[in-house]
């Protein structure tokens, strides 16, 4: 599948979830995402509200912050594969520990991005794990 930025081959743009418990990311991911079509069509600031959040939003692929309140994002993410185990998920961290890595990866997950990204870095990512189908 060849993917133009934002735009699926469909013409429809590629739906982005958003979770972060900084509002501070997720207005970046907005600011690096929606200018090149990509859509944000939800976005939650914990783990739980990403879970309650995710059958309505339907998305594409989820950028998925790894510390937060409530529900951290590996639990997030374990719930949300359990309901769609090919759902897309990129993780977000400040901090490349391995033990996280390697929870994120037994959970299928083998993309991650390390805050802060750059903006053509967090495109990257995603149209990469969208590419591999």
């Amino acid at each position: 599948m060849v993917l133009t930025r934002g735009i699926k081959p469909d013409g429809s743009p590629i739906k982005v979830m958003a979770v972060d418990d900084s509002p501070v990311t997720r207005k970046m991911l907005k600011k690096a995402l929606e200018p090149e079509g990509f859509i944000i069509v939800a976005e939650a600031g914990n783990g739980r509200d990403a879970v309650a959040a995710y059958a309505q939003a339907n998305p594409d692929v989820i950028t998925m912050d790894v510390t937060m309140p409530i529900m951290d994002g590996l639990e997030a993410a374990a719930a949300i594969k359990k309901l769609n185990p090919s759902q897309k998920i990129i993780m977000l961290s400040a901090m490349g520990d391995k033990d996280i890595v390697a929870e994120a990866q037994s959970l299928g997950i083998t993309d991650f991005c390390t805050k802060p990204f750059k903006p053509d870095e967090i495109i990257g990512k995603i149209l990469k794990v969208l590419a591999e189908g």
